[in-house]
């Protein structure tokens, strides 16, 4: 990494204060609310998780004063800084919030925990609150990206450090704070910023994506008030670059912040087909269509033998899940979900089915393993491959069909 970066602050606390709904696409903004909808929908999912309950239950004993924000799927109001913890949480609750593969991140949940809070107790327009959601959307990626990968692989996890940053820009943007407002609170965020991958598979995981709400929350308040902070706090020694990754692309956030805007790129923020961990879908999607191609039934198959690139395993570290948060990093329960009763949604991530005796029979039968780099670059599979290139399940079809 350069010994010495730009000013990498200033540009995202230029772009958050001066960006407006009539500088966003229309297609942008099109998708965009799709984004915000499917917040909403995994958000109303969400709040029935044990962690999410749980959360609320610790919050109300706080008994807090003039709250003015809205608490999704229940009718508990709190200050905006909470109620974006609550609902952000939830939104993640069962890892169902859209993704970016680019940046590694969860894009949505956090800055739009943040928005709905702060723009109903600041009582923002519609078009205000798409303008900050894609000003929050669009820091947090183009972030992530500029670390290449290098921040993910340390272990940390970026829903939960880097969405600090663009739950605070986007709540500064929909509150029309100026430049040097906006600067503090991005350096106020970035003592926030927190949330490392060893909790994934646990009610942790989606905590960070709450935290990071509330934390955009926190920053834009406390700014707003005159709170200092550093002004560096992406490019310093001592800053987010340095600490927290050994590598910066800091073109990244010099010149595509909006250029292209994330919604209007070809690898843009996907909503997901299964709740679970992404990189667990492309594998899921390939057995569902063998399995209803052939007409497979479980106890038919002998073997499923499934290869992904050797990064995968680092997230998908439940090789016999026990309960329905672990399930949802296990590459072995969501196939065997599949095979077993083909299907793979909320009702299959419960502690109760994935100890079933027929599902763990299922996870049994799968072998995960990994190919090389050397097999990947002759076969030119891309980052989320998970079936190696003879498609190994397709012969347990087969001896189905004898």
């Amino acid at each position: 990494m350069p010994t010495e970066l730009p000013p990498l602050t200033q540009r995202v606390a230029q772009f958050a204060s001066a960006t407006h709904f009539e500088d966003i696409p229309a297609d942008v903004v099109h998708l965009s609310k799709n984004a915000v909808l499917d917040c909403l929908a995994v958000a109303f999912a969400g709040c029935v998780a044990e962690g999410s309950v749980l959360l609320r239950r610790h919050l109300a004993r706080f008994g807090f004063p003039r709250p003015n924000a809205s608490v999704i799927g229940s009718d508990m109001r709190l200050p905006a800084q909470f109620a974006a913890l609550a609902n952000g949480n939830s939104m993640h609750s069962d890892d169902y919030d859209d993704t970016h593969n680019p940046s590694r991140i969860h894009p949505s949940a956090s800055v739009a925990a943040a928005l709905f809070a702060a723009a109903e107790a600041a009582d923002a327009s519609g078009r205000d609150l798409l303008t900050a959601f894609n000003v929050g959307v669009e820091a947090s990626c183009k972030i992530s990206i500029a670390t290449a990968g290098a921040h993910y692989a340390r272990g940390f996890h970026s829903s939960g450090t880097i969405s600090t940053y663009g739950a605070a820009a986007a709540v500064c943007n929909v509150r029309h704070l100026g430049f040097d407002t906006t600067l503090a609170a991005l350096g106020i965020a970035g003592s926030q910023s927190a949330g490392v991958r060893e909790n994934f598979g646990t009610m942790t995981k989606p905590l960070h994506a709450g935290r990071a709400g509330e934390s955009g929350v926190m920053a834009a308040d406390l700014a707003a008030d005159g709170f200092t902070s550093s002004p560096t706090i992406l490019e310093g020694e001592r800053g987010f670059f340095a600490a927290y990754s050994d590598k910066c692309d800091a073109q990244v956030i010099l010149d595509t912040l909006g250029k292209p805007w994330t919604f209007a790129t070809e690898a843009s923020i996907g909503i997901k087909p299964f709740p679970s961990g992404r990189l667990t879908h492309p594998g899921m999607c390939e057995l569902e269509n063998i399995v209803k191609e052939h007409d497979l039934k479980p106890d038919q198959v002998e073997r499923i033998h499934v290869k992904s690139n050797r990064q995968l395993p680092g997230n998908l570290t439940y090789h016999r899940p026990r309960t329905g948060l672990e399930g949802k990093f296990s590459m072995e329960f969501c196939l065997a979900s599949i095979l077993v009763v083909r299907r793979a949604g909320l009702a299959e991530f419960t502690d109760e089915f994935v100890n079933r005796g027929d599902v763990q029979g299922a996870i049994a039968k799968i072998d995960y393993t990994c190919y090389s780099d050397d097999e990947a670059a002759a076969n030119n599979y891309p980052l989320l491959t998970t079936f190696s290139a003879d498609a190994p399940i397709t012969r347990a079809a087969a001896r189905r069909n004898r």
